[in-house]
């Protein structure tokens, strides 16, 4: 009988089968489970592998003493990688800020928009403020009176541009979608002067910079999504073609992801070859880049997550776990406009913020939002001043703070960005340019760091506005369950209201209903009485 039954159950010939199959059973899920982190983890694994590959072979490769050209050709998988990914920021910027700005009505478009720049312009105060502070604390400028640029052999960085032209330009990149305007000057002959001489007058003039102007992308594209949101009907067609177009260009980003870890092995690589010597660059500069990395940690490690968390009660690092591919990729190309392709697809996948935020936001950030080069700028300008002993007022200072937070907003649009920003900041303050080029020299270390919080910064943002975006449906939600109820609760009022009013304004009724009662009691009365008799 115990053989017929387990035979039924079909465990024939065993007794207590239990124990093996839980046993069994245990090993195959956790074998399932780690096949499945395995799986959705493998393009992380591959990356963070891919960079620590790339640091080994160009330790290797740093001691063969290669020619340039053998550099140039180590380095060609990596510049494939960054042109890669260049390729794919102007169609991903501009369908997705289009789409974006087209998929939301004008109010909740501008009360996200206000949210977001004020998220910003807060954020990048509060960088400047923590660079300033670590700068006066680390005084990474002070006793290093005797480093001069020529005893590391580096070339001078001249910068004899007018603040107010800086500020013009950073004006001018809105409204420049495929180049940059950059002004430079020219000297004219204006006459003679009295005793004989010429007189000279320096004119500024505008010029086209090579490369790629996304803040005049970024505000075109959003003012063009508002405008076919205004067609209505006529423009449902061309929102459809760029969200198609959007989600072709995600196609494409996934394919280029896969790419991703072996660029950085050689991107990273390639640049260890380049060093020169990395010991004397450190032990000279190191105040500077260990105040600089700090600023970044603070603010990356703390100060963002504890926004994000006063936001959304919510654990912001295990939002952060999501996008490690991006901070990888941001560290290994320095560039928050490559970044851009990864981090808007690991948002939206990893973290599941909506489609019509991230890809709102992100391009705005990415442009908009330097958190890490408002905090290397102003450790920068700190530096520098230290450096030629001159000791900085309260208004200096806050002339630091303000110019830092207002010049990163146009540092991505220009070549060699962060210097001409720190120009810019010296030149506010009244500070000798000459020796920027010691930033030059450390830029490509600290840029790192720099980039990979400023990612940051933008990730976050997305985060914050997704769960502000769902607080507000949520409330949108109730409210109409609230309006629903409270309607079906009048209509119910009512219709007592009325049934009661009938009764008591119908005398017809209401005497007829008397009279049938009351006929009834003499009836029963007349036959209890014929029955008693």
């Amino acid at each position: 009988m115990e053989e017929k039954k387990s035979e039924i159950n079909g465990h024939a010939g065993h007794k207590n089968p239990l124990p093996a199959v839980s046993i069994k059973s245990e090993k195959n899920s956790f074998k399932d489970r780690f096949m499945v982190f395995f799986k959705r983890n493998l393009l992380v694994i591959f990356t963070v592998s891919g960079v620590l590959v790339g640091v080994g072979l160009g330790m290797m490769v740093r001691n063969m003493n290669l020619t340039r050209a053998q550099m140039t050709y180590f380095a060609f998988p990596g510049e494939m990688l960054l042109r890669m990914l260049k390729m794919i920021i102007l169609p991903l910027v501009v369908c997705s800020l289009i789409s974006g700005a087209a998929s939301l009505d004008t109010r909740s478009l501008g009360k996200l928009g206000g949210i977001a720049v004020s998220y910003f312009l807060v954020t990048t105060l509060i960088a400047s403020s923590i660079g300033v502070a670590l700068a006066f604390i680390i005084k990474p400028g002070v006793g290093a009176g005797a480093l001069n640029t020529n005893n590391l052999a580096l070339e001078g960085v001249s910068s004899n541009k007018e603040t107010a032209d800086s500020f013009l330009d950073l004006a001018r990149y809105h409204y420049v979608m495929e180049i940059n305007y950059v002004t430079d000057y020219k000297t004219i002959l204006v006459g003679n002067a009295t005793n004989g001489t010429l007189n000279y007058q320096k004119v500024p003039y505008g010029t086209d910079a090579d490369g790629m102007n996304i803040l005049g992308l970024v505000l075109f594209a959003m003012v063009f999504g508002v405008a076919l949101r205004k067609l209505g009907a006529e423009g449902e067609e061309l929102i459809r073609f760029f969200n198609a177009f959007n989600e072709a260009t995600m196609v494409l980003v996934s394919w280029i992801m896969w790419y991703v870890p072996f660029g950085i092995m050689f991107l990273v690589g390639s640049k260890i070859v380049e060093m020169e010597d990395v010991v004397l660059l450190v032990t000279s500069l190191g105040k500077y880049i260990f105040a600089s990395i700090l600023g970044h940690i603070i603010h990356g490690g703390i100060v963002l997550p504890l926004i994000y968390f006063g936001f959304t009660r919510a654990n912001p690092f295990s939002f952060l776990s999501g996008l490690i591919t991006p901070f990888t990729t941001a560290f290994a190309t320095c560039s928050s406009s490559a970044t851009l392709p990864t981090m808007m697809k690991c948002v939206e996948e990893n973290n599941g913020v909506d489609k019509r935020i991230s890809r709102f936001i992100l391009p705005i950030g990415a442009t908009v939002n330097m958190d890490g080069a408002a905090i290397f700028q102003c450790v920068a300008a700190v530096f520098i001043a230290q450096l030629n002993n001159v000791e900085l007022n309260a208004g200096q200072i806050f002339t630091i703070l303000v110019t830092a937070t207002a010049s990163s907003v146009g540092a991505a649009g220009i070549p060699a960005g962060g210097i001409i920003t720190i120009a810019i900041i010296l030149e506010a303050i009244g500070l000798p340019t000459h020796d920027l080029s010691l930033m030059l020299a450390v830029d490509w270390i600290v840029d790192r760091t720099t980039t990979v919080v400023n990612v940051e910064g933008d990730a976050l943002g997305a985060g914050i506005l997704h769960h502000i975006n769902e607080q507000e449906m949520k409330k949108q939600r109730q409210q109409e369950q609230h309006q629903e109820e409270q309607e079906l609760e009048e209509v119910k009022v009512e219709v007592v209201a009325n049934v009661k009013a009938e009764e008591e304004t119908s005398p017809l009724v209401t005497c007829q209903n008397e009279g049938d009662s009351s006929s009834r009691e003499t009836l029963d009365d007349k036959d209890g009485v014929e029955s008693v008799l």
